[in-house]
């Protein structure tokens, strides 16, 4: 085995290091997860733009908060939460609305119909199927049921195979 170390070593120093104001082991978490980041962000919010903004928040919260990250679980998993959290919390007022799907005449593309789903259904979906949450981290994060996050990522995909056509 080669002595570099694991992304997963390396994330646990990383996060020590930056825990105790460390600014390049901060960095180099930031560059190691900032696409995957932002990729949840503008999920989540059905918005690019909303994801930029949203990504910028994680990662100041991130720093903010690292000195609590305490390593009892992966540090993926903690700034998957987090992030999940600063999504939830900076949401518009009509958590219900949906962006349109698609414009008639238009071919359905995964990426619309995800984005126009209602925002709860699509959150479930994101989480479970795009990001490989389970339904127990599911339900804590949103305050259900396992078998209601369940429920809901059902339903989120019968909109999706009516949206997509199928």
């Amino acid at each position: 085995m080669s002595a570099a170390a694991s992304p997963l070593m390396s994330d646990s120093k990383d996060a020590a290091l930056a825990a105790e104001g460390n600014f390049q082991a901060f960095e180099r978490l930031y560059r190691r997860y900032l696409s995957r980041i932002y990729s949840l962000c503008a999920r989540l919010s059905g918005s690019p733009e909303r994801g930029t903004e949203l990504t910028e928040e994680v990662f100041v919260r991130a720093w903010e908060e690292l000195p609590q990250f305490e390593g009892g679980t992966a540090f993926p998993a903690w700034l998957h939460r987090l992030a999940t959290e600063v999504v939830l919390n900076r949401q518009e007022p009509d958590r219900s609305a949906a962006a349109p799907i698609a414009r008639e005449g238009d071919e359905p593309d995964l990426s619309q119909a995800i984005d126009g789903l209602p925002a709860d259904s699509r959150r479930i979906f994101v989480l479970h199927d795009v990001e490989g949450f389970k339904h127990e981290e599911i339900a804590e994060i949103f305050g259900i049921t396992p078998g209601g996050s369940k429920a809901r990522l059902r339903r989120a995909r019968v909109l999706l195979k009516e949206a997509l056509g199928r």
